[in-house]
């Protein structure tokens, strides 16, 4: 999700919450303790130099259950932001305490924002000899219903 898109989402609400990929929910009381611009410059496995950046919110409950933020002091929170380190209109990612801290994708259902898993991946599949993955949906549209070696059910 962009920032635009989650602001978008933000004024059509008038309390918000964040749905974990399990169902649970962020506690209500929780606080955004950072709003950022997330910089990456790195080489890949296959020696291509690459840049990625996100927008950062880190999420954070703690014991105070009285704590409540509204939609309205969240945009100002991005908006001072904005003005101030000039985040810009990028991939969001939030960042929640599991067990560790748990970096994820986010989307927005209409009513609540979903913490979206994400993932770790070769990004130089050809350069590393790293076949493809096959997607669910190739697998699922097998006529096959038997798991023979190079049917790709498993």
């Amino acid at each position: 999700m962009l920032l635009s898109e989650f602001l978008s989402a933000l004024r059509q609400v008038s309390e918000f919450r964040f749905q974990q990929p399990n169902g649970d929910f962020v506690p209500n009381h929780f606080h955004i303790t950072e709003v950022g611009r997330v910089h990456k410059h790195f080489i890949d496995c296959g020696g291509t130099e690459r840049k990625e950046s996100v927008v950062n919110f880190q999420l954070w409950s703690s014991d105070d259950v009285q704590h409540r933020l509204s939609p309205q002091k969240v945009i100002q929170i991005i908006n001072l932001s904005q003005e101030r380190i000039g985040i810009l209109d990028e991939e969001i990612e939030v960042e929640y305490q599991g067990e560790t801290i748990g970096k994820y994708g986010l989307s927005f259902d209409g009513i609540n924002f979903q913490l979206i898993t994400k993932a770790t991946d070769c990004l130089a599949r050809a350069q590393c000899g790293v076949p493809e993955t096959k997607s669910k949906s190739v697998i699922a549209s097998k006529e096959s219903n038997s798991c023979d070696p190079g049917s790709g059910c498993c």
